[in-house]
């Protein structure tokens, strides 16, 4: 499955700066500095399709790209919706109060969101912020909606500590952007669930 779309639509600091819900979404969310640009690069074969920041945390607004995916002569059009990251130490705690407030508002009152990919560091497999954002995405989850876990970097881990990693967090996808591990994997699972249909490996 190609990528045959990629742009980026528009940028909105809260929900009701965003465009209009004309296409299933699909948001990406995790801590400041977990490869979520790098992630979605890769999903869309592009360089630089979402940009990665220097600084961890400055990317302050929600970004939308229509994506537009071709399997057998048959298109799928959606929507990726790069979230905010979040936990990064050197916001000021008024920033932090505003931009999760415009964050937590969006992800629960967003209807066209139908996938969640929630983005984990597999080198820091088990940090508390991960764990209670990931609860608190599961605790608003509609019943149409899918929460898929992501662990990146897996180049990084030791085949012990893979192992390991794989067997704890068993139904997660686990990726690697420089070595394109797991990248189709996880581009399947999106498609199948959105659309509805099952596609060939």
């Amino acid at each position: 499955m190609k990528a045959v779309k990629a742009e980026f639509l528009t940028s909105a600091p809260s929900i009701k700066d965003a465009p209009p819900e004309s296409f299933s979404e699909v948001a990406f969310l995790g801590r400041s500095n977990v490869g979520k640009s790098s992630l979605l690069n890769s999903l869309v074969d592009r360089k630089n399709l979402a940009k990665s920041s220097s600084t961890p945390g400055k990317t302050r607004l929600i970004n939308f790209f229509e994506i537009e995916y071709k399997v057998d002569d048959e298109r799928y059009p959606l929507r990726f919706v790069d979230l905010p990251g979040f936990g990064y130490a050197k916001a000021s705690k008024s920033l932090k109060n505003e931009w999760q407030k415009n964050l937590t508002n969006f992800i629960k009152k967003r209807d066209s969101i139908r996938v969640f990919v929630f983005i984990r560091d597999a080198r820091h497999p088990n940090l508390k912020i991960d764990e209670e954002a990931k609860n608190f995405i599961l605790s608003i989850l509609r019943p149409d909606q899918k929460l898929i876990e992501v662990f990146t970097k897996i180049d990084k881990l030791k085949q012990k500590d893979f192992s390991k990693l794989k067997k704890e967090h068993n139904g997660a996808i686990f990726v690697s952007n420089l070595k394109k591990k797991g990248i189709e994997e996880l581009k399947k699972v999106i498609l199948e669930y959105i659309f509805g249909k099952k596609f060939e490996d």
